[in-house]
Formats: structure tokens, sequence, C-alpha cells
């Protein structure tokens, strides 16, 4: 085999596995954020995201074939970041969690 070759498939090879790692990490820290919901009362909207992108990431059909997870990362950061803002709204924003810490 070639060594251009070699080294062309062993780059694809580490930067899937790169993906795949991030996309792991991402529904790992989406799904932990289930209880943060639950306290926070966010609305079902809100939760409809956040389903909406634990099954997206499962799910076979995707936007991009599936040895490229950039689709998935995309569509979890989205759902987090939505996430976190509904529930810093709900819980009373960051200033009020940092009153919380200091009066402890």
């Amino acid at each position: 085999m070639d060594v251009n070759l070699t080294l062309v498939l062993a780059v694809a090879a580490v930067a899937c596995l790169a993906m795949l790692i991030a996309t792991v990490v991402l529904f790992v820290k989406v799904f932990r954020t289930r209880a943060l919901l639950r306290q926070a009362g966010v609305p079902l909207s809100n939760r409809a995201a956040y389903w909406g992108a634990l099954i997206y990431v499962v799910s076979p059909v995707d936007l991009l074939p599936d040895p490229v997870y950039l689709d998935d990362i995309g569509v979890l950061l989205l759902a987090l970041r939505s996430l976190h803002a509904v529930s810093a709204k709900a819980v009373g924003g960051p200033r009020r969690r940092e009153r919380q810490r200091t009066d402890a």
C-alpha cells in the first residue's frame, strides 16, 4: 500500500474517532440536563428541543452520512445552548446563583 494512502486513511480514522468522542460527550451532557429541566420547570417546548436532540443523534437518518458526526455535534450544541438559556431564566439567571453560593 502506498505511504500517502496509509497516511490519509490514518488521518481520516483519527478525525472520525475525534468526532465520535465529541458526539458522545455532548450526548451525555444533554442527557444529564434532564434533572436541571425538572428543577427549573422548563416549558414543554424546550423539553421538545431536548428530546429532539437526543432522538436525532440516535436516529439513523442524518443530514450527513454517519461517519461524519458534525451535524450531530451541531444539534447537540444548539440543544445545550437553548436549554442552558431557558434554565438560567427559570432559575433566576447566573447572578442569582452567584448570590446563593456566597450566602451558603
